[in-house]
């Protein structure tokens, strides 16, 4: 059995063939998604978070609303870029999303990937200190959050507050019991994995990774993926950690999915520079009818050692053809790979 999500980068384009025109199109059709997709049995709604884009932004005013509307799914993110981000106030928000949803909340977090702008997380107030740089200022960022998250009290109590304090030193509220495991780091390297490993964090592995072999994609990410439970062992943690990855799967199932994808039935690694420091090995997609997608999926080493897996879904070609292709995977191609 596995895990079986979707998540959806939330683009919008204001052009005749989009489904998706405006920002509220794609926040409303979000929440349309997520409910079809846990009618259908999906296990997981994940949004990804670019700021200065016309993508998803401000992820959890979106997720505390499909909280409301859902029972079952869990919800999360894919990832949220930790230099933007103020660790309390993002500990409240956190907290008061994972409380409406009964505790579904899966919290993807990261360092961020390439801006649309230069040293976007200046403009929200942040600045790496003199002996850091912007990805060590997201890491510090990120085990902020992960101290609050425990709930333990650190601020004093005004001596005169508005309203009676209880004893001691006071934590942010909302606290949400078991957040905190339910944290994620996107990593695109191994050591990234290990750090995250020490910490008590999930894994969250995405289409590509930095290339550290010259091996094929799904041979280096299940490479990671080893080294990250290897790392989770020697720390001692008490639970077990989850772990998921995300793919472009297309079922070829009807005459709309062969002219959308059936190109990518051909589909290869790619390998590409995400700046001029970091080699990076982009995944293939996969596409095929159902028996021959099937096969496909079987040989991916990181999928099979993967206990989660994210369909990345075209959000742009609405909200009816994604549930068609949620519900492709789930109803005839999960079934062959005995993950159903």
């Amino acid at each position: 059995m596995k895990n079986i999500g979707f998540l959806s980068f939330g683009h919008w384009t204001d052009h005749p063939q989009s489904a998706t025109r405006s920002a509220a199109d794609s926040l409303l059709q979000a929440i349309d998604l997520a409910v079809a997709a846990e009618e259908l049995g999906a296990d997981g709604a994940y949004f990804r978070v670019h700021h200065f884009a016309q993508q998803h932004a401000s992820p959890f005013p979106l997720l505390a609303a499909i909280g409301a509307r859902t029972n079952r799914i869990e919800i999360g993110t894919g990832v949220i870029d930790m230099r933007y981000e103020n660790p309390l106030y993002m500990a409240e928000d956190a907290g008061a999303t994972d409380l409406i949803s009964g505790g579904r909340l899966q919290l993807g977090i990261s360092r961020g990937s390439p801006e649309q702008v230069i040293d976007g997380w200046r403009h929200f107030g942040f600045s790496p200190t003199a002996s850091e740089s912007d990805a060590d200022m997201g890491r510090r960022h990120t085990e902020r959050l992960l101290e609050v998250l425990t709930g333990k009290g650190f601020a004093e109590p005004n001596p005169r507050p508005m309203f009676p304090n209880p004893p001691g030193l006071l934590r942010v509220e909302p606290y949400s019991a078991g957040l905190r495991e339910r944290i994620w780091w996107g990593s695109g390297s191994n050591a990234t994995a290990v750090w995250a490993a020490k910490l008590g964090m999930n894994l969250q592995s995405s289409t590509l990774k930095d290339d550290e072999s010259g091996k094929p994609f799904h041979v280096q990410q299940a490479e990671q993926i080893e080294l990250y439970r290897q790392a989770w062992k020697e720390a001692g943690h008490q639970h077990e950690p989850r772990v998921s990855v995300s793919r472009s799967i297309f079922a070829l199932t009807d005459e709309r999915d062969w002219q959308y994808f059936g190109r990518d039935r051909n589909s290869s690694d790619q390998i590409g520079n995400l700046d001029e420091k970091t080699r990076a090995v982009f995944g293939k997609s996969y596409a095929g009818a159902p028996d021959e997608l099937a096969a496909k999926l079987a040989e991916d080493e990181a999928i099979a050692a993967a206990d989660t897996l994210l369909l990345t879904v075209p959000n742009q070609l609405g909200v009816d053809y994604n549930s068609h292709v949620i519900e492709s995977i789930l109803k005839h191609v999960a079934p062959l790979l005995g993950w159903r």
